[in-house]
């Protein structure tokens, strides 16, 4: 592979975060990228990051003691995805106009990826997108489609979703898999113990479940009454849970209400946000997973932990044997809750083996991705 040449000076690449769980994502890739020669890492933070909110997970980054750090507020708490959406593309065009980055590196599906794409193609900067082509059953599916049209170059989990983004025009030799980056930290043997993760966060339980669930925009006028079934079945198991706000979605607040009824409950614990390696300990060996969280899908296959994913949010992803879908209704939740170890499976591997931010730095260490065009071309298939 042709080394990248870069004249006397660095390549200058951006990754932008908006989450705790997009930064998790990166993060891998974020660390190989600043400990490569010819390479200097930028990060723009900004979304739920800088929301006290939400546990204001700015303080998790400040501590990777990167180089180079950015951050942008765009948004408050009555702000919608719209709004948040014009927001960061005003804050990151300036940014991109003053650090004149050669890329952007972005994750998933949401506003903030879009706006990271949206300023890369406009300002004729290479944009690659992690994790293009996946499908849940929501609006994410629109703004990660939308991306990946906006998009240059392509990171993918695995084979189906290459094969997504060429039903979707895209250029085969743009299109890398390189797994779910987020392995890499599950397959390298630095996850804290469990014992450590307990204390920091000053769990008594000795077993547990976990929960996380996130707003369905394009069902929130049902979300109340889900949300509460959802609830009141958790309660009614007698099982103990560690939980985790929401995202920032439209529709967030109905379900941080509805879990102010868990305060006085002594099984349960609900966090605003969780460290990301710390957040995998706990699911490594978690009971199981319930909500309607991409993690039941994704990481808590590579536990053999089962998963009860609720609802349509998770609809369309892959099907897997330790994941039972359920309707968001009370009955058939405490149900599933009763029979869940029925589902409880060898760990396997769907996405990827934890060489993810190798892979990506083989792609941007070769010359040829340098000299791209910028201009994308449908790719009709035969």
């Amino acid at each position: 592979m042709n080394e990248a040449q870069c004249s006397g000076s660095e390549k200058r690449i951006v990754f932008i975060t908006g989450t705790r769980a997009d930064y998790g994502k990166l993060k891998s890739i974020i660390e190989k990228v600043n400990n490569t020669s010819g390479f200097e890492g930028h990060i723009f933070v900004t979304g739920m990051h800088m929301l006290r909110k939400y546990g204001y997970t700015m303080n998790e980054i400040e501590k990777g003691n990167y180089r180079n750090v950015h951050t942008f507020i765009n948004q408050n708490h009555s702000d919608t995805m719209d709004s948040i959406l014009g927001k960061t593309i005003s804050g990151l065009s300036d940014y991109v106009k003053e650090i004149k980055p050669d890329m952007i590196v972005i994750h998933g599906d949401r506003v903030e990826s879009m706006a990271g794409s949206i300023v890369g193609s406009l300002n004729n900067i290479l944009v690659s997108h992690i994790e293009g082509g996946e499908v849940s059953g929501t609006i994410d599916d629109v703004l990660r489609h939308a991306t990946t049209k906006l998009s240059h170059l392509h990171f993918v989990s695995n084979d189906h979703a290459k094969k997504r983004l060429r039903q979707l025009g895209e250029n085969k030799n743009h299109i890398h898999v390189i797994g779910s980056p987020d392995v890499d930290i599950i397959q390298d043997g630095s996850l804290p113990e469990i014992g450590e993760v307990k204390s920091y966060y000053n769990i008594v339980f000795e077993h547990y479940a976990i929960f996380l669930f996130h707003s369905v925009t394009t069902e929130v006028n049902e979300l109340k009454e889900h949300v509460k079934g959802f609830v009141d079945a958790m309660i009614s198991s007698n099982e103990n849970y560690i939980g985790i706000f929401p995202n920032n979605d439209n529709g967030n607040d109905l379900i941080i209400a509805e879990y102010e009824r868990l305060k006085s409950n002594s099984r349960f614990l609900v966090f605003p946000s969780i460290r990301f390696e710390f957040f995998l300990t706990l699911l490594k060996n978690a009971k199981f997973i319930i909500g309607n969280s991409s993690c039941a899908l994704m990481e808590a296959p590579y536990f053999g932990v089962p998963a009860i994913d609720i609802g349509s949010r998770q609809s369309n992803r892959a099907k897997l044997k330790n994941v039972v879908n359920v309707e968001p209704n009370r009955e058939r939740i405490e149900e599933t809750i009763f029979k869940i170890q029925e589902y409880r499976q060898a760990p396997i591997q769907p996405y990827g083996a934890g060489n993810s931010a190798l892979r990506f730095l083989d792609v941007i260490k070769d010359s040829r991705t340098w000299e791209m065009s910028r201009q994308k071309v449908f790719q009709d298939r035969h």
